[in-house]
C-alpha cells in the first residue's frame, strides 16, 4: 500500500471541477420541481430522486474502493458500503415528496459518516469538498421533496 497523502496537500483540480459539476443535476433538478407543469413533474422528481440515488451508491462505493486498496480492510468499510445504495433503491421506489427527503437525508448520513471513516482511511483532506457537496445535494433533494 502506498504511503498516505498528507492532509495539506490540494485536491486535484480536475476531481474538484468534476464533483463542483456533479451538483447541477440536483441544483437544476431541484429548480425544475418548481418550475415545470404538471405534466413533466413526475418525470422531473423521478430523475431529481434517480440521480440522488446514483451519488448516494457512488459515496457508499467509495467505502468498498478504501477496502480494495488494503490488505486486511475492516469489514465495516464493505457493510457500510452497500447499505446507502439499498436505502437509496428503496427512497427512488417512493412517492417523490419521501423519496427525496429521504434521499436527502442519506446525502447527510453518508457525510457524517465519513468524516468518522475519512480521517482514519488518510482520506481527511477530502472533507472539506465532501461537505460543500453534500450540503449542496441534500438541499436540492429536501427542496424537491417540498416542491412535491
Amino acid at each position: 500500500m502506498s504511503a498516505p497523502v498528507p492532509p495539506e496537500l490540494p485536491l486535484p483540480p480536475t476531481a474538484r471541477r468534476l464533483a463542483y459539476a456533479g451538483l447541477l443535476p440536483f441544483v437544476l433538478g431541484a429548480l425544475l420541481v418548481w418550475l415545470v407543469n404538471d405534466t413533466a413533474h413526475p418525470y422531473v422528481t423521478l430523475a431529481l430522486s434517480a440521480y440522488a440515488a446514483l451519488i448516494v451508491s457512488f459515496l457508499g462505493g467509495i467505502h468498498w474502493g478504501v477496502g480494495f486498496a488494503q490488505a486486511d480492510p475492516p469489514t465495516s468499510l464493505f457493510l457500510w458500503g452497500v447499505l446507502p445504495s439499498l436505502l437509496a433503491w428503496v427512497a427512488v421506489m417512493m412517492p417523490p415528496n419521501a423519496g427525496l427527503a429521504l434521499n436527502g437525508a442519506l446525502l447527510v448520513l453518508c457525510y457524517l459518516v465519513d468524516r468518522k471513516v475519512y480521517p482514519a482511511q488518510g482520506l481527511a483532506r477530502w472533507l472539506t469538498l465532501r461537505f460543500r457537496l453534500s450540503a449542496v445535494a441534500a438541499l436540492s433533494c429536501f427542496l424537491g421533496a417540498a416542491g412535491t
